[in-house]
């Protein structure tokens, strides 16, 4: 997870080994690329369409002419650009989070192999999970979402989006697509790059889809959610491993796991089933940016529920193979104290048998001669 490992024969120049142990300061440098090039005027139109986001709509306030206007957004074409310069600061952050924070931790625990890249996994998306889980919430108070739940079928379609809220999806699509490269850059075991790439997949689809789609705001309310649930997990895991007996949190965390799912399913089927199927303005209408017919909301029903399904399913394995671990280490606890029980008791007899031995009335016949 791009760790500078100091060797003492450099890499051939664009060399595999070469790229993974750079990466971080070739993205860099491609960043840099477009940030130089806002100082010209010839390419600062087009750096501009990477760096800032785009489709901005001024609406004037209601208040009067004093009254500042306000900035609101919508999506297009153009966004594309600009998640893939945020993919490359993701890179960029996610390398100094690996070599600063993880690897000095990992150099004082000295982990095993399959534990140095757990760690690193959960320790990078700990950060990632508390970053967005703070500033979706922030967005939901501003936004008073949470105070007045109809607003997330009210008014759709949804596609004016305050300036927050528009980069809050720029810096998810960029950060879940960075994800790819990553698992390149990690040297990801070949048997971990399909159950990777459908994870990364699942957040791609899910996250692009209400932002297509002007399910923004649910969006967000389900991330949040999702994020806060898989925070204390990966938080949990870091506690485990730094002392194994600490596995309270994964308690917690199971816990939590199911009523989010349950809450994420109700959330859905009450927004999508009930207040966008009794929503005044009904039909496909992709110039106005509304997709309320019944084929698009079955569709995103039958979506988020396969997902909650999937990782059920996923979390009763889980579950299933913590039981089972647990298991065999209390059997193997046992075993030892039950095999010295066994020892102690053939002594015993043993001891007894000498002692009846040494009684009997041939010993006392020698004795007696």
């Amino acid at each position: 997870m791009g760790i500078r490992k100091k060797n003492n024969k450099n890499p051939p120049v664009l060399s595999h080994e070469f790229v993974i142990q750079n990466h971080a300061d070739i993205v860099s440098c491609v960043a840099m690329v477009f940030l130089l090039g806002l100082m010209f005027e010839i390419t600062s139109k087009v750096a501009v369409l990477f760096i800032t986001v785009q489709y901005n709509v001024t609406i004037p306030a209601n208040g009067g002419p004093e009254e500042t206007p306000v900035n609101y957004f919508h999506y297009g074409l153009k966004d594309v650009a600009t998640v893939f310069f945020y993919m490359l600061v993701a890179i960029i952050m996610h390398a100094i989070i690996q070599e600063y924070v993880l690897d000095k931790i990992n150099r004082k625990m000295h982990f095993s192999k399959t534990k140095h890249s757990k760690f690193n996994e959960s320790g990078q998306l700990s950060a990632f999970y508390l970053f967005s889980c703070l500033w979706g919430a922030s967005i939901l108070v501003s936004e008073n979402l949470l105070s007045n739940p109809v607003s997330l079928w009210d008014g759709y379609p949804h596609t004016l989006m305050p300036f927050q809220l528009k980069f809050y999806y720029i810096c998810q699509l960029g950060y879940w697509l960075h994800a790819i490269p990553e698992l390149y850059f990690q040297k990801a075991k070949k048997e971990d790059i399909p159950r990777q790439l459908v994870y990364i997949s699942l957040y791609l689809v899910q996250i692009a889809g209400a932002y297509i789609l002007n399910l923004n705001r649910l969006g967000l309310v389900l991330l949040v959610l999702h994020y806060f649930v898989e925070l204390l997990f990966h938080v949990s895991r870091l506690i485990y491993f730094s002392n194994e007996e600490r596995q309270t949190g994964f308690s917690v965390w199971a816990v939590l796991f199911v009523l989010g799912r349950l809450l994420t399913l109700s959330l859905s089927v009450l927004t999508v089933g009930f207040g966008l199927a009794g929503a005044e303005k009904q039909g496909l209408n992709i110039a106005e940016g509304s997709f309320n017919v019944l084929f698009v909301r079955v569709t995103v029903l039958a979506a988020i529920c396969t997902t909650q399904a999937f990782m059920m399913w996923k979390f009763i394995n889980f579950q299933l193979r913590r039981w089972r671990e647990h298991a065999q280490t209390q059997t193997l606890k046992k075993k030892p104290s039950t095999s010295k029980s066994k020892s102690k008791k053939a002594n015993g007899v043993n001891g007894s048998v000498g002692a009846s031995g040494a009684d009997s009335p041939r010993a006392r016949k020698e004795k007696s001669s």
